[in-house]
């Protein structure tokens, strides 16, 4: 079964720092609000690094030989554009050396309401055998990370497992990834989730959720 892992749940600096994101009052400030996703992203890792296997080897420090550690087989780590590029940022902080993927993705308005999802750009390299990491800011209905993990997938191959990495879900989100993902053959991947929220709205936003991580980040879209 797809596990879930609630960061706010165990309490900690995680806490801080999504105040920081959610709080309007400083949602004027793009830099502290990507540097803050970053925090997060950094966290995530950290919470997953601990799941995953390592190596040991020699290392010879100025007084004598002692045992170091590295990972047995570095991950590759996906984003979807742009919105995902901090979160993105910090999760390869804690996995420097570890490969990258970007997938386009976008909720295409209908004329009449209603949205489909729209991918129209993937790169990343072969991923067959490894833990593909998609880090994306919020999970929402779930449908743009699947259709992303889909394009992975059929880009770079199929991976060991899967691990989500993302600021806030919604639950209804959560349930749709996990049926998702298991339905893809991947039913030992998992979500790691700095706060779960409990609703969407009609709109499909998550409430109480943080706004537009992307306009945030970078500044609002032109409208067509």
């Amino acid at each position: 079964m797809v596990t879930v892992h609630n960061l706010s749940e165990s309490g900690g600096a995680v806490l801080e720092y999504m105040t920081h994101l959610r709080n309007v009052d400083g949602h004027g400030h793009r830099e502290g609000f990507r540097r803050n996703m970053e925090r997060v992203g950094f966290l995530l890792a950290g919470e997953l690094s601990k799941t995953l296997p390592y190596e040991k080897f020699a290392v010879k420090t100025p007084q004598a030989t002692t045992d170091g550690y590295r990972l047995a087989k570095q991950p590759v780590v996906a984003t979807i554009l742009r919105a995902g590029l901090p979160l993105w940022e910090g999760v390869m902080q804690a996995f420097p050396a570890a490969d990258s993927g970007f997938v386009a993705a976008y909720r295409k308005h209908g004329p009449t309401g209603g949205f489909t999802i729209q991918a129209d750009y993937c790169t990343c390299p072969d991923i067959t055998g490894r833990v593909l990491i998609v880090a994306d800011p919020m999970l929402a209905t779930g449908a743009s990370l699947l259709n992303g993990i889909d394009k992975l997938v059929a880009e770079g191959g199929r991976p060991d497992t899967i691990a989500v990495m993302v600021a806030i879900a919604s639950q209804a989100g959560c349930e749709a990834v996990q049926t998702g993902l298991a339905a893809r053959g991947f039913s030992d991947a998992s979500l790691w989730c700095a706060a779960i929220d409990p609703e969407l709205n009609t709109q499909k936003y998550i409430v109480p959720g943080l706004g537009d991580a992307g306009d945030l980040a970078y500044g609002p879209k032109k409208q067509s």
